[in-house]
């Protein structure tokens, strides 16, 4: 009987929520199953945002990947199709304990192509103890964000990924969703109006902001003490664990806008197990390991990672250990707008963000804009 053991190989992103949540996870498993060796490596956000998952998973057997990536996954089968390799008990408990739109998010054509382990939305977030010092409170409404701003003390990532987001979650507040429609991304009227709300913010904001991502953004708000409130950024857990930053962040429900809590674009991270694993039933054994709510709720979390099962969420441990992070933004996760996932968007979603982000910076012709966004649009509808 042959003593070699099973070896699978990983690829993730890099931060503590993404990397040492995955390690902890296979090192677990691998004491649990000791002819198994599973090894992880990380890429960049960017990359892991940008990267066609069909180049991944020729080199690794477990891929960590965003949902916007199932359409293709659906066209190109370049990864397994779950549901005919985990039970359909299993599947239902993780359907039934989603946070938001998470579970969903990661099937196309009738098939779950990941297991959402990961869940998260731009939230809010504070530096409690700067605005307690200037006798300040937490925006409530756009007006009230506003004249925060104007103080110098709020801050949002501004790389064109995440631009490209909040311009999406505008126009969900303002009464419309994006690329509903099969000849525009949005209509101008509401269009127009988005762009403006976002722009007045920002002309108030740190330029040093359009070079950031969320995580630039957590690590400027509790390396310095320049910023005090962002009112929406992709949720990193880590930043509200005591010692894991030089200060502590607490995360909020965001505001209102329109009357309406702020409707962000679902993120989160799924796993994935390429077709071209030679070690497929222990690649899902695995899987199925780090879904689970057991492990979602301790080893998976302790490792740094942010749960992408609801009783996580609502888990007294978890609470505690992050400032109520998980019960405090759980309203936003539950109203998250689910991006489009047809096998072209990626496409749309890789230039759509640059062009926003410029108008961001120096201003310009709004409709001119939106007719820019539509032509990408309209070719992305033609990829197949």
């Amino acid at each position: 009987m042959s003593s070699e053991k099973i070896q699978l190989k990983g690829i993730t992103w890099n931060h503590s929520r993404g990397f040492t949540s995955m390690v902890a996870t296979a090192q677990r498993f691998c004491e649990l199953n000791p002819n198994v060796e599973i090894t992880w490596q990380k890429r960049s956000l960017q990359a892991f945002a940008d990267e066609p998952i069909d180049e991944l998973a020729k080199r690794f057997d477990l891929l960590v990947i965003d949902h916007p990536w199932a359409g293709f996954a659906g066209k190109t089968k370049v990864i397994l199709p779950l549901d005919q390799y985990l039970s359909k008990e299993f599947l239902n408990d993780l359907a039934e304990h989603t946070v938001g739109h998470s579970h969903i998010s990661y099937s196309s054509n009738g098939h779950q192509y990941a297991l959402a382990i990961d869940a998260a939305t731009p939230v809010a977030s504070s530096r409690p103890d700067i605005l307690e010092s200037k006798g300040l409170k937490i925006p409530t409404n756009y007006e009230e964000l506003l004249t925060l701003a104007n103080k110098g003390l709020v801050i949002m990532p501004g790389i064109p990924q995440d631009t490209l987001m909040n311009f999406y979650m505008m126009c969900c507040n303002l009464g419309e969703e994006v690329c509903a429609s099969q000849e525009h991304v949005v209509s101008e009227k509401i269009g127009v109006q988005a762009l403006q709300m976002l722009r007045a913010l920002a002309v108030e904001m740190d330029p040093k902001m359009y070079d950031w991502n969320p995580i630039k953004v957590y690590e400027a708000m509790t390396l310095t003490d320049e910023y005090a409130y962002c009112p929406w950024a992709y949720g990193y857990s880590n930043y509200s664990r005591n010692g894991y930053a030089r200060k502590l962040l607490h995360f909020h429900d965001m505001i209102e806008i329109n009357g309406v809590g702020a409707i962000s674009t679902l993120g989160g991270t799924g796993l994935a197990v390429s077709a071209q694993s030679k070690e497929i039933e222990t690649a899902i054994k695995y899987v199925e390991y780090v879904g689970s709510e057991e492990c979602q709720k301790t080893v998976f979390f302790d490792g740094g990672g942010q749960p992408g099962h609801r009783k996580a969420w609502t888990d007294e441990y978890t609470n505690t250990v992050t400032c109520d992070y998980f019960k405090n933004t759980l309203p936003g996760l539950d109203r998250a707008f689910l991006r489009p996932r047809y096998n072209g968007h990626m496409y749309f979603q890789d230039r759509a963000g640059a062009p926003i982000r410029n108008y961001l910076m120096n201003g310009g012709d709004e409709v001119a804009l939106l007719n820019q966004l539509n032509e990408l649009y309209l070719k992305s509808l033609e990829i197949e």
